[in-house]
C-alpha cells in the first residue's frame, strides 16, 4: 500500500493559496484515478483506490500545515505502512515558481509542514515531490505562502501541478529513479 499526502491548509480561505498546492496535486490524482477523497479519518480527508494495481490512500491533513505530521503519523501507524511507501507533495519557496523537484529522502528545509512530518514519524526516508512556488516575494514569508498566484504564474502552476500528479503515479508504477529522471526540472 502507498500513502500519498498532499499538504495544505483546510478551508475555503486557503483553497487557492501557494501553500495549498499539495492539495491541488492530490485533487488531480483523485480525479485521474476516480478516487473520492471524502472520508474523515486520522485528522485528514482520505480516499482509497488503486494506481497501477497498487492500493493507495490519498490524504489531505486537516490539522493545518504546521501540525501535518500528527495526521501522517496516525495514518502510517494505523495502516502499518513503512515511510518508504509514503509520498508527500508540497509547496517549496526555495525553488523557482513552476519547477518540480523529486527526492528520495531528506530534510524538511524551510517547510514547517515537512518539519512536522519528519518530527512525528521520526524518519526522512520517504519520497517527496516539491512544487516550486517562487521566493522573490517582497513580503513576509507567511503572507507570501498564504496569498494566491499572480496572473502570469497561473499557467506555470497548472502545468507543474499536473506533472506532480503524474510523478506521484510514476513513483508507484515505475519507481522513484524513473520519476526523478522524467519529472525533475532540468
Amino acid at each position: 500500500m502507498y500513502i500519498i499526502v498532499g499538504l495544505g491548509n483546510p478551508g475555503k480561505r486557503y483553497e487557492k493559496t501557494r501553500h495549498n498546492i499539495g492539495f491541488a496535486a492530490l485533487d488531480l490524482i483523485a480525479a485521474e484515478y476516480d478516487i473520492k477523497v471524502n472520508k474523515i479519518k486520522h485528522k485528514a480527508l482520505v480516499g482509497e483506490g488503486f494506481i497501477s494495481g497498487q492500493k493507495v490512500l490519498l490524504v489531505k491533513p486537516q490539522t493545518f500545515m504546521n501540525l501535518s505530521g500528527n495526521s501522517v503519523r496516525e495514518i502510517l501507524e494505523y495502516y502499518k505502512v513503512e515511510p518508504e511507501n509514503l509520498i508527500v507533495i508540497y509547496d517549496d519557496i526555495d525553488i523557482p515558481c513552476g519547477s518540480l523537484r523529486i527526492r528520495k529522502k531528506g530534510s524538511g528545509g524551510t517547510h514547517n509542514g515537512m518539519k512536522s512530518i519528519l518530527y512525528d514519524i521520526q524518519s526522512d526516508q520517504f519520497p517527496r515531490i516539491r512544487i516550486g512556488i517562487g521566493s522573490e516575494a517582497r513580503m513576509d514569508l507567511k503572507d507570501f505562502v498564504l496569498c494566491g498566484f499572480e496572473k502570469e504564474e497561473k499557467k506555470l502552476i497548472k502545468e507543474v501541478v499536473r506533472n506532480a500528479a503524474k510523478a506521484a503515479a510514476c513513483i508507484i508504477d515505475r519507481g522513484i529513479e524513473i520519476a526523478m529522471g522524467e519529472y525533475n526540472a532540468k
